[in-house]
C-alpha cells in the first residue's frame, strides 16, 4: 500500500518538472507536441503530494504506444488507459512515486480540463488555500486509502473546475 503524504509547496518542483520534460522530449521526439506541468505541484504555494504531474500532448496516442519501451527504459511503468479512455498513464517510482505522466492526443478534452483547473488555482490563491485544506482533511479522514482520499476531494474539484471552464470567478 502506498503511503499518502501532503507536504508544503517545494520550490524545487518546477525544476523537477523541467528536467523530466526535457527527458520526455528527448525520448519521444516529434510524437511529443507539448508538455505541461499540471496538478498541485504546478501551483506556487499549494500543498501537494510530492509527485510531479505531467500532461503530455501527443500527435497520436497510437504513436505514443510505439514509444512505450523508451518510457519503460527511462524508469516509467506503463499503466495503459488506467481508467480514462484515450489516455496513456505512466508512473515513475523507485521506493516512492516521483512523477506521473497523463498523455492524450492533441485536442482531447482532458487537456483543457487539466489546464483550466491549474490556471484557475494559480489565479485564485484563496481557492488554492481552500483546496489545500480539503486535501489535509482528506488525509486525516482516509490515511492511506487513495480512493477515499480522491473521492473526498471530488466535489470541490468538480465545482471549481466548472467555474474555471465557464470563465467564472469563485
Amino acid at each position: 500500500m502506498r503511503k499518502i503524504v501532503v507536504v508544503p509547496y517545494d520550490e524545487k518542483w518546477p525544476e523537477m518538472f523541467n528536467v523530466e520534460s526535457f527527458l520526455i522530449k528527448k525520448l519521444l521526439g516529434e510524437v511529443a507536441k507539448d508538455i505541461h506541468h499540471v496538478g498541485s505541484t504546478s501551483v506556487p504555494g499549494l500543498s501537494a503530494k510530492p509527485v510531479i504531474d505531467i500532461l503530455l500532448e501527443v500527435s497520436d496516442i497510437n504513436e505514443l504506444d510505439q514509444c512505450t519501451p523508451a518510457m519503460v527504459n527511462a524508469g516509467y511503468v506503463a499503466r495503459g488507459e488506467n481508467g480514462i479512455a484515450g489516455r496513456r498513464y505512466f508512473i515513475k517510482e523507485s521506493n516512492q512515486r516521483s512523477h506521473q505522466v497523463h498523455a492524450f492526443s492533441v485536442g482531447d478534452r482532458h487537456i483543457l480540463r487539466h489546464l483550466a483547473f491549474r490556471d484557475y488555482l494559480r489565479e485564485n490563491i484563496d481557492i488554492a488555500i481552500s483546496y489545500a485544506e480539503v486535501k489535509h482533511t482528506a488525509l486525516l479522514l482516509y490515511k492511506n486509502d487513495a480512493q477515499g482520499y480522491s473521492a473526498f476531494k471530488t466535489s470541490f474539484i468538480e465545482h471549481h473546475l466548472q467555474l474555471a471552464l465557464n470563465g467564472l470567478k469563485p
